[in-house]
């Protein structure tokens, strides 16, 4: 009786990561550019509709908690926390989902996408039922549901680690602009990909205070559905990817 063939794991080329960080054109370069401008959007809706929290950008969200606890501008203490607190939880639990799943790259994003559709949606289901307003326990909620899935998503991208693409924060990505360019004695290798990474992020958070005036579910379905067509497109072609390369 003859064995049955043993089937190899959806591994993903090293070179395909690696060529993600030299060209725009590349599909988790364009994943990854899309994921920025949502985090523009989500943190419009954290920080302009639920009370001056971040719930992307975790350094931003940690000054503020200081401010808070000090007492400066009238600035909240608990939402930061609840966002700090939740972010921490994603991360931890990405952190896992990458370890688990680190041979199986297409399945990795597969899922960590799948939750953060999961998460944003419940959001918005929640802001657009019972409503979310800060300092209160409906926007704690929201902003606990949203820090939960950038957590995943930063774990996750973390380990994929495209060079200046974290998708939530900019700090490294402008540094390098700046200190890699032509003007500062530099190459200016990587600088379309960065100007993009902060072009997308921009548009994001133009987009999400725009559509913030007119209701604060709009600017969450709009990052749901985003993340599900970034799973649609991306996840196919790193399988496709996979099959090419077995």
């Amino acid at each position: 009786m003859s064995a049955t063939p043993t089937r190899r794991p959806a591994t993903l080329d090293p070179s395909w990561l690696q060529s993600a960080s030299r060209s725009v054109q590349h599909p988790l370069t364009r994943a990854l550019l899309v994921l920025t401008f949502t985090t523009g959007l989500i943190d419009a809706v954290s920080y302009l509709g639920l009370g001056r929290v971040f719930t992307a950008n975790m350094t931003g969200n940690l000054v503020l908690l200081g401010f808070g606890i000090a007492g400066s501008g009238g600035l909240p203490v608990v939402a930061p926390l609840v966002s700090l607190v939740a972010f921490l939880v994603g991360a931890a639990g990405g952190g896992v989902l990458a370890k688990r799943l680190s041979d199986r790259h297409p399945a990795h994003v597969a899922r960590a996408l799948g939750l953060e559709v999961l998460l944003i949606t419940v959001a918005a289901i929640v802001a657009g039922t019972i409503g979310a307003k800060p300092d209160a326990l409906s926007g704690d909620t929201v902003i606990a549901l949203l820090a939960l899935a950038m957590g995943i998503r930063n774990a996750t991208v973390r380990r994929l680690a495209v060079p200046d693409l974290t998708t939530t924060v900019l700090t490294m990505t402008l540094t390098g602009l700046a200190a890699d360019s032509k003007l500062a004695g530099g190459s200016g290798k990587g600088s379309a990909r960065r100007i993009a990474a902060v072009l997308a992020m921009l548009a994001g958070a133009l987009a999400g205070a725009l559509l913030l005036k007119t209701s604060i579910v709009l600017p969450l379905v709009a990052a749901s559905g985003l993340a599900l067509v970034t799973w649609l497109i991306y996840v196919p072609a790193a399988r496709r990817h996979v099959s090419s390369v077995k």
